[in-house]
């Protein structure tokens, strides 16, 4: 057995077995004194935290939520930034066997609510930044963080867990809702193994490196490898509780002296023009949320004196295509490529689509979608073998993987998936909007990879304009996501449709 399937099958029994438990193997079992997390505030002051600390503060918080009603099998959305109080509501909730569902701090009620109810929670906990917007959502109860935590301080620290086994989930994250609503996506314990191999072999983290994922724990890659990459190694990671920044990114990497970093490209896009980045040198780059551009490849070399590496990945996969770092499985870039497999999953073309095989995947962990059986079904060829990603590419004959197109709705913008239909929905709700199609083109600018764009019919009559287009902008980015409001609004006759009804995106997107 060689050493790479050696750990595999290590992982895959630590994470996998029936008394695996994610409250012991992401903090318990960690040295009490070792640092897990650096948080960074706006002001540039910064507070380490140890797995010590970590395990008391959530036995603390496990005690005054188990008295506010939270019970094993609970889904329970948390609103938070990157503060000290994420994790230790992470670690709270599965000592009492409930599942945590992330929310990203920039979604708007409308978004928040579509996750609340398709997870059938009664309570949601939250932070007072973002309270005012959850307080409208009906028939949920809203929990002040703060306030949880000053009743903790004097709480008796709960013993045990509820929580165990591999197949049992502790997350449960939502698509962006590129086919309709967002769809709950159940992680098992068993998934940190997968994980774990993305940390070890495509980013190659090693004890000595100072690793920093700048990616928000709201969405997929930031939830798995910003905020669980450290607990899963056991070793420090640095949270920034401020909004994004050239010059603050540049403060964080220069003062906590990074070595090991990971973002989206917009980020490095951004960090290019902005410039500054003198003699700073790191260890490993690696990129995810959207295709890498080669001329980014080449601002890495020289602005950290290290290439950057393109990651493909999914919610509901994790990371399975890379450009790995680590020397046991790391080969040379090919321009455009998204690199090999991930040890432990075996990839392949499907009628176009890129696709995991299953039979042959011992890290494949996705259970389908929470009570979704008909999206499910959709996600897997006919004879089960297969999940398609629903991403369009090839494979060359060295075994390269190069992504070609996405399926027709998802936007990538800024590293973000946003699905068309949700912001549809809330710009068909304007007075003035007969029909509305929301698609992806690329960002004039350069820096967000695409922009969302509105295309809307009037009704008849109605007055079009600069005026009705910002009206339309703010309805979305106030009532919905910071995120995904469109950038560029425009007003047609009649929106191209096939022969059945359907709505020709891809005339709108190359328009």
């Amino acid at each position: 057995m060689s050493t790479t399937d050696a750990l595999l099958t290590e992982w895959l029994d630590l994470y996998g077995g029936p008394e695996a438990s994610a409250v012991a193997l992401l903090c318990d079992d960690h040295p009490a004194d070792r640092e897990a997390f650096t948080f960074v505030e706006p002001d540039g002051s910064s507070r380490s935290m140890t797995f010590g600390e970590l395990a008391e503060r959530s036995r603390k918080l496990a005690t005054v939520l188990a008295d506010k009603g939270i019970r094993a099998g609970d889904r329970v959305p948390v609103l938070m930034g990157k503060r000290e109080e994420l994790p230790v509501t992470l670690l709270a909730l599965w000592r009492l066997g409930a599942v945590f569902v992330p929310l990203f701090t920039a979604f708007a009620t409308g978004a928040i609510q579509l996750r609340v109810e398709g997870a059938g929670a009664t309570l949601l906990i939250t932070e007072a930044t973002q309270r005012q917007k959850a307080d409208p959502i009906p028939g949920i109860e809203v929990f002040d963080i703060d306030d949880l935590t000053r009743q903790a301080a004097d709480a008796a620290p709960r013993d045990g867990c509820a929580l165990s086994g591999g197949d049992v989930p502790i997350i449960q994250i939502y698509t962006s809702g590129t086919t309709g609503k967002p769809k709950g996506v159940a992680v098992p314990t068993r998934a940190l193994a997968s994980f774990r191999t993305y940390l070890h072999f495509s980013m190659d983290i090693q004890p000595d490196d100072v690793y920093w994922n700048a990616a928000d724990p709201g969405w997929a890659y930031g939830l798995y490898f910003a905020l669980l990459g450290p607990l899963i190694l056991g070793q420090r990671g640095i949270l920034v509780n401020a909004g994004f920044t050239p010059q603050g990114t540049i403060d964080v990497l220069r003062g906590q002296g990074v070595t090991n970093l990971a973002g989206a490209p917009t980020m490095f896009r951004a960090l290019r023009v902005h410039g500054g980045l003198d003699g700073l040198s790191l260890r490993r780059v690696s990129s995810a949320g959207e295709p890498l551009t080669p001329d980014l490849i080449e601002f890495g070399r020289q602005a950290f004196s290290c290439e950057i590496r393109d990651h493909y990945g999914q919610t509901e996969l994790g990371m399975v295509l890379c450009n790995h770092w680590n020397d046991a499985v790391a080969l040379p870039l090919r321009p455009g490529s998204m690199g090999q497999p991930l040890p432990g999953f075996a990839m392949g073309v499907q009628n176009g689509q890129i696709a995991v095989d299953t039979h042959n995947s011992p890290l494949f962990w996705f259970q389908g979608y929470h009570e979704a059986p008909d999206k499910t079904a959709e996600r897997y060829s006919e004879d089960g073998r297969w999940c398609l990603t629903g991403d369009t590419g090839r494979v060359d004959e060295d075994g390269y993987y190069f992504f070609t197109a996405r399926d027709d709705d998802v936007i990538l913008a800024s590293g973000y998936r946003i699905g068309p239909f949700d912001v549809e929905s809330v710009l068909i709700t304007h007075p003035v909007v007969s029909e509305v199609a929301v698609v992806g083109r690329p960002d004039p600018e350069g820096l967000r990879g695409e922009i969302v764009v509105a295309v809307i019919v009037a009704i008849e009559g109605a007055e079009t304009g600069e005026e009705l287009a910002e009206e339309l902008k703010a309805l979305v980015r106030d009532t919905y996501s910071k995120h995904a409001y469109p950038r560029h609004v425009e007003f047609t006759d009649a929106l191209p449709k096939t022969p059945s009804g359907k709505v020709q995106r891809f005339i709108l997107r190359n328009q």
